[in-house]
């Protein structure tokens, strides 16, 4: 039995039987005890051997680390000097996937400003619930969004058009209540100001507000700090980082305004050093070409389109060269061991890794990190370093054992700070002593795996958006 404290843990389940708590059982995290730390700074002090940050698929426009990090530097001090960002400020971005998306939404965080993210195909009375609670004072969108946007705001709001081209800002004709003030491209390519006198920004402070059905359907802001997404960035460099001489490629399949694809594209890559090849909006073909010309090594994917490799693997591979691929991410819901080897036979060369996680505990649940965890069939994974979990019965509140199913509960340094302006949803889904009531109907086995069997909540996944049961007609 392995001892932390005086806690006896099980090392094969990393159960604990006297606070019936499952341990993590990868190496865990250490947290930088530097209480003023922003996620910017974090990520960009970091030491790698990367040159090439970002390469937009559809353009071939690049941006290497420097000028990535100059970009942010100037936006920054555009956002503070000139328009008179401060902590505390929402900022929301309206935007497909773009390799500016990175340096908005780390300009803003810098500031100790706060970002808010929606779905480019949401409705105006979607985006409309959102912008009337988050209250953002900026946003960052494109020509093509200001319609939408216009329509889901009240007030007068600022806009700083995200637009790759060289049209004019100010000759837009644009809706009276949204205010262009000016163009990123234009913004990134300001010398920085001398003198920085800005708020101080501690690890606690906010740093984005997702939005989130949660356990009940209801659309509500996720407030996630800055210690959130550096926790979420070093439990990154525990499962990704391989050879430090090697810059890994990576594919942007999944939506920035997403809390996996802002995590992981959009902050925790640039901390690794890798290159992110970014799509604008998904296709297949589009996808693929990306990964023969850019020569990816890793790719995420959501089930169904694993299934559409498999079922079209001989007219792909006849298709396209794949040779370079090594890695496939895949989250949603776990594999079934007909997949997994179906995938395997026909891409021999690639490992498959999965991982569970929601937006409230910010990227982390669990995760398989080798073909051979991978090959535990139907499990999520392992759960992520310096994680706790319990299976709680959702009638009796029992806190359960190994191979027994209940509501699954998680603890960790990811995990939320509630949500906003919203106590009583905050009250029902954290305990008072930190626990995520996840809403999920799970177990863990002897060895420490995580299966997922239920939901409490009545949500289903279509195509990756959630739907609720009652809204269908």
């Amino acid at each position: 039995m392995a001892k932390s404290g005086d806690t006896i843990i099980d090392p094969r389940s990393g159960f604990c039987k006297s606070n019936s708590t499952f341990y993590s059982k990868r190496p865990p995290i250490q947290i930088p005890h530097h209480h003023s730390l922003d996620l910017t700074t974090f990520i960009s002090s970091l030491p790698h051997h990367g040159k090439l940050a970002f390469i937009d698929a559809a353009t071939g426009r690049q941006l290497t680390f420097s000028h990535f990090w100059e970009a942010v530097d100037s936006l920054s001090s555009c956002l503070h000097d000139d328009i008179g960002i401060r902590k505390g400020d929402v900022v929301l971005i309206l935007s497909p996937n773009s390799i500016f998306f990175p340096v908005v939404c780390l300009s803003v965080i810098s500031l100790g400003a706060v970002i808010t993210t929606t779905n480019p195909l949401n409705t105006s009375p979607e985006i409309s619930k959102q912008v009337s609670e988050s209250k953002p004072v900026l946003a960052f969108t494109n020509r093509n969004l200001l319609p939408k946007l216009a329509a889901a705001v009240d007030g007068l709001l600022q806009v700083i058009l995200m637009d790759d081209n060289s049209t004019i800002y100010n000759t837009i004709t644009h809706p009276p209540n949204l205010r262009i003030i000016g163009h990123l491209n234009d913004m990134m390519k300001k010398q920085p100001g001398e003198i920085r006198v800005r708020d101080r920004v501690s690890q606690t402070d906010t740093a984005s507000l997702l939005y989130s059905s949660g356990t009940t359907g209801v659309s509500k802001g996720v407030i996630s700090s800055h210690a959130n997404f550096i926790a979420f960035i070093q439990m990154m460099e525990v499962r990704l980082r391989s050879n430090p001489n090697e810059q890994e490629i990576y594919v942007a399949t999944v939506p920035m305004f997403h809390i996996y694809g802002m995590e992981v594209f959009a902050m925790g890559l640039l901390a690794l050093g890798s290159t992110v090849v970014v799509l604008s909006k998904f296709d297949l073909d589009e996808m693929l070409r990306a990964v023969e010309k850019y020569r990816a090594t890793y790719l995420p994917l959501v089930p169904p389109i694993l299934i559409s490799l498999i079922n079209r693997a001989d007219e792909i591979q006849g298709k396209y060269d794949l040779s370079s691929l090594r890695t496939v991410l895949c989250g949603g819901a776990p594999l079934s061991k007909d997949v997994i080897e179906g995938f395997v036979e026909k891409f021999p060369g690639v490992t498959i890794m999965q991982g569970y996680a929601m937006t409230e505990s910010n990227g982390a649940g669990a995760s398989t990190d080798t073909m051979k965890e991978s090959r535990k069939y139907g499990a999520a994974g392992l759960l992520s370093p310096s994680l706790e979990a319990r299976i709680v019965d959702p009638e009796s509140m029992k806190v359960l054992t190994v191979n027994q199913s209940g509501e699954l509960w998680l603890r960790g340094p990811t995990i939320m700070k509630g949500y906003f302006r919203n106590e009583e949803a905050t009250a029902s889904t954290l305990s008072s002593d930190g626990w995520l009531r996840t809403g999920d109907v799970c177990y863990i086995d002897e060895d420490g795996f995580l299966f997922i069997v239920d939901r409490l909540k009545e949500i289903i996944k279509y195509k990756g958006y959630q739907v609720i049961f009652f809204n269908l007609g």
